[in-house]
C-alpha cells in the first residue's frame, strides 16, 4: 500500500518520540512504502526551522535516511480544493496512486475523492496499526 504522510504528522513524530503520529510513520515504515511529494519536504524543513529549530537535525535526519519515494505532482488539479497550499499534495496524491493520506490538517477531509483514503493518524492506527 502506497501512504502518504502530511507535514502536520511527520513534524509531530519528531517532536515526541512514541506518539500516535511516531506510531503511524513506524507502522508505514515497516509494513508499506512511505511516498512523500517535494511539498511535503518543503514545509517540513521550513515549518522545523521556524518553530522547533532544537529538533532541525532530527528532521534532516529523518528526510535523508528513511526508505521515501519522493514524487512531484502535475501542476493540473484533479480535484480544487479550499486551501491552495495544499493544492500541490493533494494534486501529487492522486497523480501517484497513492492510497492512503495521513494528515491532521482539516482542509484535506473538505472534499471525497473515492481513489484515495484520508485519515487521521488516530485512524490510521485503528485500521492499519495491527
Amino acid at each position: 500500500m502506497r501512504v502518504m504522510i502530511d507535514t502536520n504528522v511527520l513534524i509531530s513524530a519528531v517532536i515526541k518520540e512514541g506518539s500516535v503520529p511516531d506510531q503511524v510513520v513506524l507502522n508505514v515504515l515497516k509494513n508499506h512504502e512511505l511516498i512523500l511529494c517535494k511539498q511535503i519536504v518543503k514545509e517540513c524543513i521550513e515549518v522545523t526551522e521556524r518553530r522547533f529549530p532544537d529538533k532541525k537535525s532530527q528532521m534532516d535526519i529523518m528526510l535523508k535516511l528513511l526508505p521515501i519515494e519522493l514524487v512531484e505532482g502535475p501542476s493540473h488539479d484533479f480535484i480544487k480544493i479550499n486551501d491552495l497550499k495544499d493544492q500541490p499534495i493533494v494534486n501529487a496524491a492522486l497523480h501517484n496512486n497513492i492510497d492512503v493520506l495521513v494528515t491532521g490538517d482539516k482542509h484535506f477531509f473538505e472534499f471525497k475523492c473515492p481513489d484515495l483514503f484520508i485519515c487521521t493518524p488516530s485512524a490510521y492506527l485503528a485500521k492499519f496499526g495491527k
